[in-house]
């Protein structure tokens, strides 16, 4: 009887989640969708996003290589990412206990912020560069859009930093764990180094 009232308790609080992160995603559309309040939120998010700048950099252009852009990406997107952190589904540390003091309208607000910001392309090796374009179109077009610009569901990645496109795209072929994606591991499975090194530097220098 006991198990069953634990299990009932459980169903019960990932109802209650799952209710709140769909709630969040339909308050962002709000918000969005009015010009006024979508101001006042990009400026609580400039405020509250004061401890990812060191990352991130102080507009979402990160400082460092391995790091990613977070301008420019679609803020539904940008909110599910979030909401995974927060609950362990994507796997860093740091990122993780950061997003945990969070509350459920600065993650809006924060997703919002970022969005509003633009991303400028990075020099990429020019030689590499129709190789890799090929490969994208052929695999992940589909889903990240003809110009990377990504939408709800998946990333924008024009304009990322070559090294983070390169470790992130490792990580979905070598199944390593920090990510888990049955459709990108299937997508990136037959890349070979060098492929990935080339769809790094098409993407990074798109705008």
């Amino acid at each position: 009887m006991r198990g069953l009232v634990i299990f009932a308790y459980l169903l019960a609080s990932s109802s209650v989640f799952a209710q709140s992160d769909a709630a969040l995603q339909e308050r962002l559309k709000s918000i969005g969708s009015d010009p006024v309040a979508l101001r006042a939120a990009v400026d609580a998010g400039k405020k509250v996003t004061f401890f990812c700048a060191n990352c991130h950099g102080d507009d979402g252009i990160s400082k460092t290589a391995d790091v990613p852009n977070l301008a420019g990406q679609n803020p539904a997107y940008l909110l599910e990412q979030i909401r995974k952190f927060g609950n362990g589904e994507r796997k860093d540390p740091f990122m993780q206990g950061l997003i945990k003091v969070l509350k459920g309208e600065e993650r809006i607000q924060v997703a919002l912020y970022y969005a509003s910001v633009k991303v400028a392309p990075s020099v990429a090796e020019a030689s590499l560069v129709p190789r890799g374009k090929e490969l994208f179109g052929k695999l992940c077009a589909r889903c990240h859009g003809e110009q990377a610009h990504g939408n709800e569901l998946y990333p924008r990645l024009a304009g990322q930093k070559v090294p983070y496109l390169k470790t992130s795209v490792a990580r979905y072929r070598d199944r390593s764990g920090e990510r888990n994606n049955q459709l990108m591991s299937i997508a990136t499975a037959t890349l070979k180094n060098e492929d990935i090194t080339a769809i790094a530097n098409y993407l990074t220098q798109l705008p």
